[in-house]
């Protein structure tokens, strides 16, 4: 079982008490602000989320991580990696993603996060692209993406909701050449 650690994240595998804290982190309206149409998720979209992630895991060898702060144990979210079905123009592609808990904005662990997501991805998995994507306006995971070294590839519209959304983009050649 896969887990990442930075000097302030456990990136891991989810468990069933993740269940609640990531469920209030879905039931804020701001958090979902950017996601899909903003509409929040209840206990059981995210049970069901859940689920669907860690299947992710054992059909592509990768998924999303539980985002969990090393001081005090606290679910702060997720990262990690995911194809991005819900996109059709970007496949074949892998989707570097996060969404914390808003008590965690504002601290660098997003981008702590993501980071240890990216390299994994690159370095563990052998990806040669991966992709990010956010609506536009979405200025502080655009902030995200950028530190990450992607950078704008395309703009087009999320075709369930009908919001723009711009395509970020790294690959393998890229990341290395920025990590030496």
């Amino acid at each position: 079982m896969v887990t990442l650690e930075t000097p302030r994240l456990i990136l891991r595998r989810w468990r069933e008490e993740d269940i609640e804290p990531m469920a209030a982190v879905h039931a804020d309206p701001e958090v979902m602000r950017w996601i899909r149409d903003g509409s929040v998720l209840d206990e059981q979209q995210t049970r069901d989320r859940i689920r669907a992630w860690e299947s992710e895991w054992e059909s592509q060898g990768f998924g999303l991580f539980a985002v969990e702060i090393r001081s005090t144990g606290a679910l702060a979210g997720f990262t990690g990696l995911s194809v991005p079905h819900f996109l059709p123009e970007v496949l074949p592609a892998v989707e570097a993603g996060w969404r914390l808990g808003r008590s965690h904005w504002g601290q660098g662990l997003a981008t702590e996060a993501a980071a240890a997501a990216v390299r994994f991805g690159f370095e563990e998995r052998g990806l040669e692209r991966l992709v990010s994507i956010a609506q536009v306006g979405n200025d502080a995971s655009e902030r995200i993406m950028t530190k990450l070294g992607m950078r704008p590839v395309r703009e087009t519209v999320h075709p369930s909701c009908g919001r723009r959304v711009r395509v970020f983009e790294l690959s393998s050649d890229q990341y290395l050449t920025t990590t030496r």
